[in-house]
């Protein structure tokens, strides 16, 4: 399934490519493979993805970890260097992946988690992905649900008008609860260690403001008829996208004609990419990919 991405114009103000995302690029056009790009959400890095590219490339995909504009390179460098991380908005980011995919020869599977959930879904609705895999994805607007734990995950950041312009970290007990909710203390300990760093704080307040704000960047074209097909997966408890907001999304996005499908994982929490249980998780993602591409 050849595009070609790459003639259309890419968005004014997109982020810089970085050499190591530019080298991932030409090496998926280079070996003429199905690409499938990764697209991490926030408090994470695109290293969250890396069990996740190597099961897709022994698969017979090559797997892109682009990052989000200015992400350092470690978890230590961005919890010693968090200000790189503030003031980044949906719309920055959707640019910078928009980029990075119209430089891919064959239009890519897209994956994301958490806001790289609501990312991958902009990007679909501009007709990029061959098919798209939302992993308890962030709202956008018209996803009117607003669970109580949601609040209760966002207000660490929500909490305070002044951390939109700032790069916000959990607490262990925060990332406990808004992540690692249905893993063992000492599981979820070793998650916050290896996984976690601090969030640009603008992309809560978008998505908390979407269904007031005609001009927010946290909207979805749900109804592209180039969207390709997608799968929304939900963690049944998942304090911080409950299926509430997965399945809002799910039913805006039943309005395109492409497939739609929504799938509940039982006993899983929002650490379900990076948890003892990622391969459960990466299973049912690849075997959507694969019907597709």
């Amino acid at each position: 399934m050849t595009t070609n991405a790459s003639s259309q114009t890419p968005p004014a103000g997109a982020a810089t490519i970085t050499e190591h995302e530019a080298q991932q690029v030409e090496r998926a056009n280079a070996t003429g493979r199905q690409p499938v790009v990764f697209v991490h959400g926030l408090w994470l890095l695109p290293s969250s993805w890396d069990r996740w590219a190597t099961m897709f490339e022994e698969a017979g995909y090559t797997a892109l970890t682009p990052g989000w504009p200015d992400d350092p390179e470690t978890v230590d460098e961005a919890n010693a260097h968090p200000e790189v991380l503030a003031h980044k908005t949906v719309g920055q980011v959707a640019d910078h992946f928009d980029k990075i995919i119209r430089g891919l020869n064959k239009k890519p599977a897209i994956i994301g988690h958490s806001f790289g959930g609501l990312l991958v879904q902009i990007l679909a609705g501009r007709a990029l992905a061959a098919a798209t895999v939302a992993i308890d994805p962030a709202p956008f607007r018209g996803v009117l649900p607003l669970p109580l734990s949601a609040l209760k995950s966002a207000w660490p950041v929500l909490g305070n008008p002044a951390n939109r312009n700032r790069a916000i970290p959990l607490t262990f007990e925060q990332f406990r609860f808004g992540f690692a909710n249905a893993v063992s203390e000492e599981e979820a300990r070793e998650l916050y260690a290896t996984f976690a760093v601090p969030a640009s704080g603008a992309p809560l307040f978008q998505a908390a403001t979407a269904n007031l704000n005609p001009w927010t960047e946290a909207k979805v074209d749900t109804e592209n008829p180039e969207r390709g097909p997608l799968l929304i997966l939900s963690g049944e408890k998942d304090n911080t996208v409950p299926w509430a907001i997965a399945n809002a999304s799910f039913k805006q996005q039943q309005h395109n004609a492409g497939v739609t499908e929504i799938v509940e994982i039982p006993n899983r929490g929002h650490a379900l990419t990076i948890d003892s249980g990622w391969r459960e998780v990466a299973d049912k993602a690849l075997a959507f990919v694969k019907r597709f591409v």
